[in-house]
């Protein structure tokens, strides 16, 4: 996987990295003063999509066959119950360790509500009629905004694996001797470890923190970082690691501002998904093997 990652890399793929990655954040920090620089920011986070594509060939791996479709939504809910579960985990100690952020966390969550309800209460139309509509319009404009922002979140998958290209490059240069001769597993571990945490300070650029706010938030979305790296690696398929990180986000708006537990009855729903397939699954291998001692034995009294 390193050699491909790191195979030749034209210039417009190495400054499409470099906006990628460097460009967004300089963009996403001057979203505290500017909203011209937020657009922006949405823009290169739409068009990392065609980077993407480019750096999701260099995950494939030509030796391993490639997954059937129920192999790879196995795969998916299964990805998703790991980063489900870690993150629960992760939240329970952000909770305890880190009281400041998680108040802190906790009254934005509160203030966002109580904004949206206070909205829907005052929000009327001269007619009547029109009053239902316009209610609803204005309700589908905010859910679809959240969502919309949410599913944008995925796509810092494409960050982070852009960041790993880059710093695997450089790696590959300055340590040519250690890379020839195949001990690359510290260089991937160091490039996601060094992802991890800059994801976890991303999250901390666009509005100004108290120390121990920022410290609480910095390691809670750099351990939430680290599964998402991880999942990356397992999976080795960018996409699949886009999703999950969406339709997480996606449920877990729901679940604070709109549906109770959405989260929760999203994660039961691929549990049952996944416990089915995966019992499928080896049902399916049991059979090929069955097939393969037969054939095995027939080909023995053939002889």
């Amino acid at each position: 996987m390193t050699n491909n990652l790191t195979s030749s890399i034209s210039k417009k793929l190495l400054a499409a990295l470099l906006v990628v990655t460097i460009g967004a954040e300089i963009l996403l920090y001057l979203t505290r003063f500017s909203s011209l620089a937020s657009t922006l920011y949405d823009a290169v986070m739409v068009a990392s999509i065609f980077v993407g594509i480019k750096l999701h060939r260099r995950l494939w791996s030509s030796v391993v066959r490639p997954k059937t479709k129920r192999q790879l939504t196995l795969q998916f809910t299964g990805a998703f119950l790991i980063f489900f579960f870690g993150s629960a985990s992760i939240n329970i100690y952000s909770s305890v360790i880190y009281n400041d952020f998680s108040d802190d966390y906790g009254e934005y969550v509160e203030d966002y509500t109580e904004m949206q309800t206070y909205e829907d209460e005052t929000a009327k139309a001269p007619d009547p009629e029109e009053s239902a509509v316009w209610s609803f319009i204005d309700r589908v404009d905010t859910i679809g905004s959240d969502i919309y922002l949410d599913a944008m979140a995925g796509l810092e998958e494409v960050w982070r694996l852009a960041y790993i290209v880059l710093f695997l490059v450089v790696c590959k240069r300055l340590f040519r001797g250690r890379w020839e001769s195949g001990r690359r597993d510290i260089f991937v571990m160091a490039a996601l470890f060094f992802t991890s945490i800059l994801f976890g300070v991303d999250h901390t650029l666009d509005s100004e923190q108290s120390w121990p706010v920022r410290i609480g938030a910095i390691v809670t979305f750099a351990n939430m970082g680290l599964l998402f790296g991880l999942i990356l690696l397992w999976t080795r398929n960018l996409w699949l690691t886009v999703l999950v990180h969406s339709l997480y986000d996606i449920m877990a708006t729901l679940s604070w501002y709109y549906i109770d537990n959405a989260v929760e009855l999203f994660a039961f729903g691929i549990l049952i998904v996944y416990s089915i397939l995966f019992l499928l699954e080896k049902i399916q291998q049991k059979r090929r093997v069955v097939q393969v001692e037969k054939v095995e034995g027939a080909v023995q009294i053939g002889e």
